[in-house]
């Protein structure tokens, strides 16, 4: 009987040994799965430490040197210079185009007065009509002169004006009395203006 209670002591014993043996296995296997994960974000941070350096180094190589810079502002110098240059040449180039297409609209309309000039030249020399031929070129300088109306050319206003070196250009002086001294008494040749510049300058008689 007491060496039964001695053999259940002995297993007891053990099954203590074993028990506290296994705790404290458990214990040592978290301890280490901690200093796993621990060594783990170590080694996460250690590589982004290293992949952010070696980063750096390419964002700083993307950055041009001063020597591309000065190259790069050149190119786009002569970009613009030669953009420049092509807009000047266009320009003028419209230009002149629109004073040939000018010049050409106004001789257009002057071919009907030369019609009419050339047919008046002809009836002339068929006709004895005094009257009549007066008559039809007194119409073909009216004609003229209204086509010149309508290209924006009209006539100075001389006689009886105050001379004015703006519009006049004196070839004579007459005495004609105080009441006409200054003032222009006749015209030589006619004058004309384009809008508002003078086209032609009036040859007057200026009275002293």
């Amino acid at each position: 009987m007491a060496k039964e209670e001695f053999v259940d002591q002995d297993v007891e014993q053990r099954h203590d040994e074993c028990g506290a043996d296994g705790g404290k296995t458990a214990e040592q296997a978290a301890d280490a799965n901690m200093a796993d994960e621990a060594a783990a974000a170590t080694d996460k941070v250690s590589d982004d430490a290293g992949q952010a350096a070696q980063q750096e180094p390419a964002a700083e190589a993307k950055e041009p040197s001063a020597e591309e810079q000065v190259e790069q502002w050149r190119d786009k110098y002569l970009r613009l210079q030669a953009e420049f240059d092509n807009y000047r040449k266009r320009t003028l180039r419209e230009k002149m185009d629109l004073v040939a297409s000018g010049g050409a609209d106004v001789l257009k309309s002057m071919l009907s007065v030369l019609d009419d000039v050339h047919r008046a030249v002809a009836a002339s020399e068929k006709s004895d009509d005094i009257t009549s031929l007066r008559e039809g070129e007194r119409l073909v300088a009216q004609k003229f002169e209204e086509t010149l109306r309508q290209k924006g050319v009209v006539e100075i206003v001389a006689v009886g004006e105050e001379f004015n070196p703006d519009f006049h250009e004196a070839v004579a002086r007459f005495d004609a009395g105080k009441e006409k001294k200054g003032k222009v008494i006749d015209v030589v040749q006619r004058g004309y203006m384009l809008g508002d510049k003078v086209l032609r300058y009036v040859k007057v008689v200026v009275g002293e």
